[in-house]
């Protein structure tokens, strides 16, 4: 990646990631990532703005060979795709000085190894002058780690935002032109990393509101120059509103909780309920996270494996709790040859989804007439407890 100008004497730099398919031996990035570092030349000093992965590290360093010095370098977040090669540059520019916030500078230290007298912390609010340029940082905590922050330039109206409004897309593209694109982008990245922390993230993007911006940099993804898409978005996601939707995954071993779900997902499209569907055997779980951004409700379907839930369903289980969605309800369908705790189970496993729980349907072997019908009124549950939304 070339440096790329955004504003005078402010330059992306970094490296696009393309082969990129999995994040924290987690995340799938189906398009790939970039890591995104910004130039900031002011009229007496030069401040650099976070840096790449360490995978990444020669592209970066190559785009700086030519820079004579630089006088700062702020660290928005500790994590390694953004810091990690935070002690070459330190190498290459030994009069730099590292500046962030008080528990970035002591994760700094912890996961880097970045000699503690290196590195400055930083208050909210707190200024630098670069000459004709200053840089204000913003505290943002909880988005996504406890130590991040923004990092304002009033001059030119940028906010670097590092992870905020971020997405994991590699392109050409140095602005987030494609909408529809940047969209499932953003959202993906939201829900996979950002949802578990909505109540910090609401008080957070209202600081971001309270400045006048013009240009959203984030440290992933293309350059925000409508900066009202992204966060108009963000306002949507992380509001208590949800949506007439359901969001169902689900495993089958022998088609029997298979055939209650085609029953079920049938039941509800009558009703005017939309269904974000499944297969855990196969599915992206970055879909899955997408979907339950929005979603009322939540219907596992699962069969029984040593009297408990089947393993796939137990990690996805797992998985929504983390990501603490919005959802109102939930409920529970599938099926045992013997004997079940599947309910209770799963019913444990989401103790942090403030959910009323409808009534679960499970049944012994092949369902029959009877479990139709109360997979109906199960169905029927849902419509009425939406349409009171």
């Amino acid at each position: 990646m070339q440096e790329r100008k955004i504003a005078d004497g402010v330059a992306r730099i970094g490296a696009q990631d393309w082969n990129r398919r999995l994040f924290d031996s987690l995340i799938p990035l189906p398009d790939g990532t970039s890591y995104n570092a910004y130039l900031v030349r002011g009229s007496e000093k030069t401040a650099l703005i976070d840096t790449a992965d360490p995978t990444q590290s020669d592209v970066l360093m190559n785009q700086l060979a030519d820079v004579e010095t630089i006088d700062y370098l702020v660290a928005n977040h500790a994590e390694q795709d953004h810091a990690g090669t935070i002690p070459e540059v330190l190498d290459r520019f030994p009069q730099a000085e590292v500046i962030a916030t008080q528990k970035g500078r002591g994760m700094l230290v912890d996961l880097l190894c970045i000699p503690e007298d290196r590195v400055r912390a930083v208050e909210d609010g707190e200024t630098l002058s670069l000459g004709d340029k200053t840089l204000e940082f913003v505290h943002t905590p909880w988005v996504h780690w406890p130590e991040t922050m923004c990092t304002y330039l009033p001059e030119d109206r940028v906010l670097f935002s590092c992870d905020f409004f971020g997405s994991h897309y590699a392109t050409t593209d140095l602005y987030a032109h494609d909408h529809a694109v940047v969209y499932e982008a953003a959202k993906r990245y939201y829900a996979e990393i950002m949802m578990p922390f909505r109540p910090a993230i609401r008080k957070n993007l209202e600081k971001v509101k309270a400045r006048d911006v013009k240009l959203i940099a984030p440290s992933h993804g293309p350059v925000h120059d409508e900066p009202a898409f992204i966060l108009d978005a963000y306002e949507d996601w992380v509001s208590e509103t949800v949506k007439n939707e359901v969001v169902l995954p689900y495993i089958s071993m022998h088609g029997s909780t298979e055939r209650m779900v085609e029953h079920i997902v049938n039941a509800l499209a009558e009703r005017g309920v939309r269904v974000h569907l499944f297969d855990l055997a196969v599915t992206d779980l970055g879909k899955l996270a997408i979907a339950l951004v929005d979603a009322a409700t939540i219907v596992i379907g699962t069969p029984t494996v040593h009297v408990g839930p089947h393993p796939a369903v137990f990690y996805a289980a797992h998985l929504a709790n983390a990501l603490r969605p919005k959802l109102r309800y939930a409920s529970i369908v599938g099926s045992y040859g013997w004997s079940s705790k599947a309910i209770e189970r799963i019913t444990e496993l989401i103790p942090n989804l403030k959910v009323e729980v409808l009534d679960p349907v499970l049944c012994r072997g092949y369902p029959r007439d009877a479990d139709f019908k109360a997979l109906d009124a199960l169905a029927n549950a849902v419509a009425d407890r939406h349409a009171r939304l």
